[in-house]
């Protein structure tokens, strides 16, 4: 059987690359005979570039400035095939880079200039297009960094003219309100409430000064609340969002794997309500059920760090099974602190139980 691997990233234990192998390694250490297809997948958040790297591409690391201005390594891919840089925001202003636990100092005080270098990079390189993944960013600045980096407002968009920008981004939360960047996402970064309404405020302005630059009013458009607003800012300097997910899985010729598999296992760290809108095992699902097995359709089997959706849930997704890493490692410390060796046993243990006639014993 054509076994197709295909995971999100688990949160911060694992990459997707990191899964997708362990998926890989337990399953063959059951059922010797399948044929895996390995191919780790984002939304674009952490990750993004790592999962296209093990597909094609050059890496290249170029230092930059960090989220708080202390300067880090940060990694973006270029296809010089197709004069292509793919770039990752949160390699230059993630939360990891953070180096330690976000507070409403760093909240306020992280910018996402590091991005507009590795843009600068990237079209010093001779890039045509540029891709740029947006998640687990520990900015709120609405791209102040990144427009600053690139010269200012009107000199940015004089350098992305004739540029193709894409934005990949499965976040379509606007760039304020309560479904905003700040409301939304702030207090992930560290924001108390009245650091939200500080954010909000500088927001605000921000978005006043990006309609201008737009010429048109980009706050309410969707995915501007992403990472921060960086959003907001990319779509002004001309940039077009598109899903994260479906720029993976256009890159890596996914669909052909799709419907060339039998069987799609997929994963993430938690498998719960959100997956079922939009998210990579949702979109990897619905492709499997429509075009796997040569168009008859493949069953989804999910492995995840934790199962979060009740059985009849489950069936009425369609899914055929999924299973948790915490049932099997028997407490979340475990499931977390040892994360790979336990998805390993985890994939080994399904793959034992499977029957190729239908599906998960």
């Amino acid at each position: 059987m054509r076994i197709l691997i295909a995971p999100d990233s688990f949160g911060d234990t694992m990459s997707a690359v990191v899964a997708a192998r362990a998926i890989a390694r337990g399953w063959r250490a059951a059922r010797h005979g399948d044929e895996l297809v390995v191919a780790p997948q984002s939304d674009g958040g952490p990750g993004f570039v790592d999962v296209l790297a093990s597909r094609f591409g050059t890496v290249i690391a170029e230092p930059v400035s960090g989220p708080l201005g202390a300067g880090v390594i940060a990694r973006w891919l270029l296809d010089d095939a197709s004069s292509t840089a793919y770039i990752e925001c949160a390699q230059a202003c993630g939360l990891h880079q953070l180096g330690g636990t976000p507070t409403p100092r760093t909240a306020t005080a992280a910018d996402t200039r590091g991005v507009g270098e590795l843009v600068a990079a990237a079209l010093a390189r001779g890039a045509e297009r540029i891709v740029i993944g947006l998640g687990g960013s520990a900015t709120t600045d609405g791209g102040a960094g990144l427009v600053e980096a690139l010269g200012g407002g009107d000199r940015a968009r004089e350098r992305l003219r004739g540029v193709d920008l894409v934005v990949a981004s499965d976040v379509e939360n606007p760039l304020l309100g309560p479904s905003g960047a700040a409301a939304v996402f702030g207090p992930q970064k560290g924001a108390d409430p009245e650091t939200v309404e500080l954010l909000e405020t500088r927001l605000a302005d921000r978005a006043q000064v990006l309609s201008a630059l737009a010429g048109r009013d980009v706050a309410d458009e969707p995915g501007a609340g992403a990472a921060g607003g960086l959003g907001a800012a990319l779509l002004a300097l001309g940039g077009t969002r598109v899903s994260g997910a479906t720029v993976v899985t256009e890159a890596t010729g996914l669909a052909a794997e799709v419907a060339a598999a039998d069987v799609v296992v997929t994963g993430e760290g938690k498998f719960d309500a959100q997956t079922l809108r939009g998210k990579v095992v949702a979109a990897l699902h619905e492709a499997a059920s429509t075009i796997g097995a040569r168009g008859a359709g493949a069953p989804t089997i999910v492995l995840a760090g934790q199962v979060a959706l009740g059985p009849d849930e489950i069936r009425a997704a369609g899914v055929a099974a999924a299973y948790a890493i915490v049932d099997i490692a028997g407490s979340v410390e475990v499931a977390m602190n040892d994360a790979e060796n336990q998805l390993v046993a985890l994939a080994t243990s399904v793959a034992s139980d499977f029957r190729a006639a239908d599906g998960p014993g």
